[in-house]
């Protein structure tokens, strides 16, 4: 499951460049307005990389600072924030990598103030497909990849996200049966190894 490695590592803000950006439009007031009201989010997804490889899963999220997406067996891959680190376990390799949630694009879903301005700015907007999307970029860098977010509007809702790495590798997450202002157990968000820890997370 290496090819997930595009959506929170290779797209690394790895040197945060503050900037004057206030967008204006109304579109995107809402959709930042809609995104700040998250707190907890649980919902099912599916990924697709660009060679059309499919997985599925549980996506979990709690602002700030934690999230989980757990996939279904037989794969074993796991990936985890928590509140400081995002780690990610290859279950091929039995290895895990981690980088800290400041220096990984997962930041921008993380924050306890989620804003289109700063070290991220919006390069686009348009409706496709039935749903508003959003598409992002680094200030400093914006031809170092991208981010569109994809919402269903009246009432607006997180529908899917499409990752473009620096290489112009694709990685897109579908969510489906999505849940907010909900419980979730906090062991969700702290990596354990799994050779020597089996928590349940349901």
């Amino acid at each position: 499951m290496r090819f997930f490695l595009s959506l929170l590592f290779v797209l690394a803000l790895a040197s945060p460049a503050r900037a004057d950006f206030a967008p204006a439009d109304p579109e995107t007031l809402q959709v930042e307005a809609y995104l700040n009201g998250i707190h907890t989010l649980k919902a099912r997804f599916i990924q697709t990389s660009g060679d059309g490889k499919q997985v599925a899963g549980d996506f979990y999220l709690d602002r700030p600072g934690h999230m989980r997406f757990q996939y279904d067996p037989p794969v074993t891959d796991f990936i985890v924030a928590d509140g400081l680190f995002v780690y990610y376990y290859d279950g091929q390799m039995k290895q895990q990598s981690n980088t800290p949630i400041t220096l990984s694009l997962a930041d921008f879903f993380l924050r306890k103030n989620l804003s289109f301005s700063g070290d991220l700015k919006v390069s686009g907007i348009k409706r496709d497909g039935g749903l508003l999307q959003v598409t992002l970029v680094q200030t400093k860098d914006p031809l170092a990849g991208s981010l569109t977010l994809g919402f269903t509007e009246n009432p607006m809702q997180l529908k899917k996200w499409r990752v473009v790495d620096p290489q112009g590798a694709v990685t897109e997450v579908e969510l489906f049966d999505l849940q907010t202002g909900i419980t979730l157990k906090s062991n969700l968000f702290k990596y354990y190894d799994p050779s020597h820890n089996n928590p349940s997370y349901n």
